[in-house]
């Protein structure tokens, strides 16, 4: 179909989109991925968009929605999970074999399942990962990913195609760019979930994306799923009041409860029927639903629009909302840390966390501790996975107690995007200013090798999140009230064995918002001047990483089984020649010797004593005093 044929199609009255493939496939007991149902379970495929098609919709969608390389295949650093298609019959063919296979099949299934009367739309979603720099998906495999699978659903001969339920703009301007480019003349829907509150969309969030894709030449724009009818009706009302480009809006009916295993919403048939009246009197030329969305919705959709055209004021005389001016937010109180850094070289010593309840011991370390000088207290989040008290518990504990401030390790392994910034939220909230941010160990090399390892995000997504909110907002851009006060801290590996990479990493950290870097455990000056020279160009301090060794066999496994962690020959002979009951004593003087060496190179010294022992913390220490 042209895009002048597709507006032609529009003025002629709304057009009746479907409903939602996956909950109903799900109600049908396929399981996930969805996509690979076109493959599996084709009948049910056909049967669910004959369903829509009978109930009146004309706009059918294929049922591609996540069918991409990236959501399918998981990138090669995803190598805690494991690949969907490995557990597929070798006859789906390769990776790439397998996303044309799926597209090009999924439009035929949709196209024998309807009359010449329908439309079928190849319908696109996000990646299903992060794009950098919240993720590590790189901008360039987002639009391969985009490229593969827009090119399949062509070949395949689809109508059109809608990029639907795109949250980051970013995202879906490179997908309507990729598509664009490869069909010229071929319709394009593009549609934002809305995940933002009310104030924030008043701010004039809606204008702004339907303008921004104006401009991208997109055939209609949009809004779908997240948000039920009412709130999609002011969504479309924006929208039509700020462009001229058609407006597709394909709400969810109602919020999604857990029954029985099963995501059901329990909107009524008719009222979502009445309310899509409503969403084309408001402006909307294209109405369907989203999750939850069954053919007897779609039903009553077809009922309550038939004969109406959406009534579009010239986008001139309708008054858009502008963002308003606003207060500047106060902001929350900054950590000590930051006003020691770059004015006193800062000691920080890291304290394990014992398993279970008992937390009195790390407490009284931290008490002696600071003592004797030291400025803060390292507590590591679920380090080598390991099952350890809550992190955010732990800091607040630790500061309140021993009265020193903590620097609370933060990982993305356990959280996923609303829980990181939950927590991250409520820690501050308790005081807790420090964090240094890491992606995490995958959760199979701890206690339980069968959890769930989320990674939403990494290290580079997570900095940015707490820059974000010492800006004052969060990743939608809504508000939090107060600008807060992180400092934030990156890790840095100058052992990594990709270092160009590792030194690229870095840079996005610092470029994302981190104001200090920690480096794994050092026992080569040669390493502390590079890293010194490398942070003194990015002009950005750092703690250089200090580890006492206890025995020659602690010094081995460090060695050879620690990745990033390298003692070099002197040092193990030493600690090998060493007596077994004065090799602590060696390993203590190495560590002195080193820390006074490398210490006028850093801003400060970060310290990991063997087993959390802040008595031998205390005796490297004082080797400065």
């Amino acid at each position: 179909m042209t895009r002048k044929a597709f507006r032609e199609r529009l003025a002629q009255g709304a057009l009746v989109a479907d409903g939602a493939l996956g909950t109903m496939l799900a109600l049908r007991g396929v399981p996930q991925p969805y996509e690979l149902a076109t493959l599996t379970h084709p009948d049910v495929v056909r049967a669910l968009h004959r369903e829509y098609y009978e109930a009146g919709a004309h706009l059918i969608e294929t049922n591609t929605y996540y069918a991409n390389r990236v959501r399918l295949l998981n990138l090669p650093e995803r190598a805690s999970e494991a690949p969907v298609v490995s557990s597929l019959p070798e006859q789906f063919g390769s990776p790439e074999e397998l996303v044309e296979r799926i597209n090009i099949e999924a439009v035929r299934l949709a196209r024998e399942s309807v009359g010449a009367d329908a439309l079928v739309f190849g319908a696109v979603g996000p990646v299903g990962k992060p794009l950098e720099p919240m993720g590590e998906v790189r901008l360039e495999e987002a639009e391969q990913a985009f490229e593969e699978q827009i090119r399949a659903l062509l070949k395949g001969g689809v109508d059109g195609l809608i990029l639907e339920t795109f949250i980051d703009l970013q995202e879906l301007a490179l997908a309507v760019q990729v598509a664009r480019r490869l069909a010229p003349d071929i319709p394009i829907i593009a549609s934002k979930g809305f995940v933002e509150d009310g104030e924030t969309l008043m701010e004039g969030l809606p204008e702004r994306f339907a303008q921004q894709m104006q401009q991208l030449d997109v055939d209609a724009v949009g809004g779908n799923c997240i948000v039920g009818p009412q709130r999609m009706l002011d969504i479309v009302r924006m929208m039509a009041g700020a462009t001229e480009v058609p407006i597709s809006s394909m709400p969810t009916p109602g919020l999604p409860q857990l029954v029985r295993g099963q995501v059901v919403y329990d909107i009524h048939p008719d009222y979502f029927g009445k309310y899509a009246a409503r969403l084309v009197e408001a402006g909307a030329g294209i109405v369907g639903g989203c999750c939850g969305t069954t053919p007897d919705h779609t039903r009553a959709i077809a009922q309550h629009v038939h004969g109406l055209k959406p009534k579009r004021a010239a986008v001139s005389s309708v008054r858009t909302h502008e963002r308003k001016p606003q207060e500047e937010l106060p902001t929350a109180e900054p950590s000590r840390l930051s006003q020691l850094l770059g004015k006193e070289r800062v000691i920080t010593v890291e304290l394990d966390l014992p398993r279970g309840l008992k937390i009195q011991k790390v407490i009284d370390g931290a008490r002696l501790l600071k003592e004797h000088g030291v400025h803060l207290i390292d507590i590591s989040d679920g380090a080598r996975a390991r099952l350890r008290m809550n992190v955010i518990a732990t800091s607040h504990i630790v500061q309140r107690e021993a009265e020193i401030e903590v620097m609370m390790h933060f990982a993305c392994r356990d959280r996923n995007l609303l829980a990181i910034q939950s927590d991250l939220l409520g820690a501050h909230a308790l005081g807790i200013r420090n964090v240094l941010a890491i992606t995490g160990d995958p959760a199979q090399i701890g206690d339980y090798p069968t959890a769930t390892s989320v990674f939403d995000v990494d290290a580079v997504g997570l900095v940015r999140i707490l820059h974000r909110f010492n800006e004052g907002r969060d990743l939608a851009g809504n508000s939090i009230g107060v600008k807060a006060n992180f400092t934030i801290a990156a890790a840095y590996n100058p052992l990594a064995p990709d270092l160009d990479s590792e030194n690229d990493r870095l840079r996005r950290k610092i470029d994302e918002g981190a104001h200090l870097i920690y480096t794994q455990p050092l026992f080569e000056m040669p390493l502390v001047e590079r890293t010194a020279e490398l942070l003194q160009q990015l002009n950005t301090p750092w703690f250089v990483g200090v580890l006492p060794l206890r025995s020659a066999r602690h010094a081995e496994f460090m060695h050879n089984e620690v990745p990033g962690i390298r003692v070099p020959e002197p040092v193990l002979k030493r600690m090998t020649e060493a007596p077994e009951d004065s090799a602590l004593q060696v390993g203590l003087e190495i560590a002195q010797a080193f820390m006074r060496e490398a210490a006028p190179y850093a801003q400060g010294v970060y310290l990991m004593p063997p087993a959390g022992n802040a008595q031998i913390a205390l005796q490297v220490v004082q080797a400065l005093s």
